[in-house]
């Protein structure tokens, strides 16, 4: 009978943000999006500036804005190594928008390629926290 669930890690720098059994996630890996499954095969992947999609062992979903990092994926356990690492609820909005209006006028105002790409880069770390804020949202969180 296949495996129903597999332990995850998540850590940051600064501390572990979840640790348990999930039946799935859902990252943004360096060649896209990455559904991972008990029994998956091993992978070392880059992970983009996103999220981090845990559905728990019972169902219950959370959600973790990554500022990026690396993913571990061994058959029956994965570990996410983030830069930085953030839960939905303890995200600032606030500042988020902020960042995104900032990032913006950045982009607008910017005069070279190494501008632009920062820019960019800035303002997708934004949206990112953002979607996470709505997805915690939408979860009930």
């Amino acid at each position: 009978m296949a495996e129903k669930t597999y332990h995850l890690d998540v850590v940051s720098a600064e501390k572990r943000m979840f640790s348990g059994l999930v039946q799935k996630i859902q990252v943004t890996g360096s060649e896209g999006e990455l559904g991972i499954f008990p029994g998956h095969a091993p992978l070392l992947t880059a992970i983009k500036p996103g999220m981090v999609r845990i559905v728990k062992e019972h169902g219950e979903e959370e959600y973790i804005y990554l500022s990026g990092g690396i993913l571990e994926v061994q058959p029956n356990a994965s570990t996410v190594l983030a830069d930085t690492a953030i839960r939905g609820v303890d995200l600032d909005e606030a500042r988020a928008l902020e960042a995104k209006r900032k990032a913006e006028e950045h982009i607008n105002g910017s005069h070279g390629d190494v501008d632009y790409a920062q820019a960019s880069a800035e303002l997708a770390k934004a949206i990112a926290k953002l979607r996470v804020i709505e997805l915690t949202r939408k979860a009930g969180y």
